[in-house]
Parts: structure tokens; C-alpha cells; sequence
């Protein structure tokens, strides 16, 4: 248990730092992370980064799509969650 909470950290931690480069490349107008790439590391346990980054930093939070795939990503991460806790 204690290893998938250093993971959840980890890539909450990461995935932050992702979008912000990022959101500063788009402004910059410089090469950027593709939207699959920061689906993968919320994937991974990063969605708590992303969305802290949605927020906070007013990153892909306008895009539907984007919006639609990060809801299902949390989604499955808390029914995982569910699945776990309720089986003991």
C-alpha cells in the first residue's frame, strides 16, 4: 500500500510539472507535451496533479475532449479505489 501512495505522489508531482511546461511552451510557442502523454501520466496515478494543474493553472481546462478523457481517468482510479477498499 505504502508503494502506491509514493506512486500516486510521484506522478501527481510529475504530472503537474508537465503541464505547466507544458502551458508555458504554448504561450512561448514551442514544441508541446502531447495530450496523450498527459493522459498517460494521469493514467498512472498522476490525476491529482492534473487536475490541481486544470485549476490552478487554468491548463486544458477549456478543451471538451481533453475534459471528457481526465473525468474517465479519475473515474476509474476511484472505482479502483472502491473495488479495493470494499473487498478489505
Amino acid at each position: 500500500m505504502r508503494v502506491i501512495l509514493w506512486v500516486y505522489v510521484l506522478a501527481t508531482l510529475v504530472t503537474f510539472a508537465a503541464y505547466a511546461i507544458d502551458k508555458h511552451r504554448a504561450a512561448t510557442r514551442r514544441w508541446r507535451i502531447p495530450e496523450l502523454h498527459l493522459h498517460l501520466l494521469a493514467l498512472i496515478g498522476g490525476w491529482p496533479g492534473a487536475l490541481a494543474a486544470m485549476k490552478l493553472i487554468r491548463h486544458k481546462n477549456r478543451k471538451g475532449r481533453f475534459l471528457l478523457v481526465t473525468g474517465a481517468i479519475v473515474l476509474l482510479h476511484a472505482g479502483a479505489w472502491a473495488v479495493y477498499l470494499l473487498r478489505g
